[in-house]
């Protein structure tokens, strides 16, 4: 069975992938490494709550045709199906080393990276009509982290 999502459904997933990133750095943050790399990463998950709310305002801005639900789902199932996707394919179900903060932020490219990879492939499961191009906002947010966390990884390359 095919079901279409709507970029309402979409903004949620990537509210809590924000939340998951928030949790991440957070974690690294508390992990025993350099103390003076703690403030980027409290930064880092500062940064993904802004983000989480960027995305809480995109939703509101959505119009009643791109959050109409497109299958009959009166227990909630497909809610439940979209949270356990943003909890398990981006932060979470990868081994990520916090063991320094190269490898903190290389986890943390790749993370955003696989990000992007999942919203485009949410794009081919979003029909126009229910906001395809409203998921555009969200990739492009997602390449925002990875130039500001490549320009963290090239400072403490050297």
């Amino acid at each position: 069975m095919s079901y279409d999502f709507n970029a309402d459904e979409v903004f949620e997933m990537a509210e809590q992938l924000e939340r998951n990133g928030a949790k991440f750095y957070r974690d690294a943050a508390d992990a025993d490494i350099e103390p003076s790399n703690k403030q980027l990463l409290l930064d880092l998950a500062a940064m993904e709550d802004q983000h989480e709310k960027t995305f809480q305002a995109l939703r509101l801005e959505l119009s009643e045709k791109e959050k109409e639900t497109t299958v009959f789902d009166p227990q909630g199932e497909a809610a439940l199906y979209l949270r356990a996707l943003a909890d398990t394919r981006v932060f979470f179900e990868k081994d990520i080393d916090i063991a320094s903060i190269k490898a903190i932020l290389t986890s943390a490219i790749e993370a955003e990276k696989d990000s992007i990879v999942f919203y485009l492939g949410m794009k081919d499961a979003v029909p126009q009509k229910l906001g395809k191009d409203r998921l555009d906002g969200i990739i492009k947010e997602e390449m925002g982290h990875i130039r500001l966390l490549s320009k963290e990884l090239v400072k403490h390359k050297s």
